[in-house]
């Protein structure tokens, strides 16, 4: 059943959390490119896998669909400049979730993320979930 891999989604989950914040202490370490994006890429990528533990039951695509309109409800929502959500985004808390500016590149990046996160899922979590999930059926 696919509640058994909850667990897996919530250590992916972390794994990605401490994956992000390393990219950002060490931004020294990795070209800027890579500085630029990869944060973004695994913000969707674990935005995906939130979904999964909260909706295990919901197929890929719905998964999938839902992490990326959050992602970019949350970027779009970046051009909303009111004095009180800026106040909230200066906070590290405000800054990991809501962001702080506003760039069409991220929309990119968070397609990235989530192609990867759902690439993942379905190789090698979704399809073993039961064995009427099986390829070889």
């Amino acid at each position: 059943m696919k509640y058994k891999n909850r667990l897996i989604y919530i250590l992916i989950v972390m794994l990605t959390i401490a994956a992000g914040l390393f990219v950002r202490v060490k931004k020294q370490w990795f070209p800027e490119t890579v500085n630029l994006y990869a944060g973004d890429a695994l913000y969707a990528f674990m935005m995906y896998y939130i979904i999964c533990v909260l909706l295990p039951r919901k197929k890929l695509y719905v998964r999938a669909v839902l992490a990326l309109l959050i992602c970019y409800v949350i970027e779009f929502s970046q051009l909303y400049q009111a004095e009180w959500i800026n106040t909230v985004r200066q906070t590290l808390p405000g800054r990991l979730i809501l962001g702080s500016g506003f760039l069409y590149s991220d929309l990119i990046a968070y397609a990235i993320g989530i192609s990867a996160a759902v690439s993942i899922d379905y190789l090698f979590i979704y399809n073993r979930a039961s064995p009427s999930n099986s390829r070889l059926k």
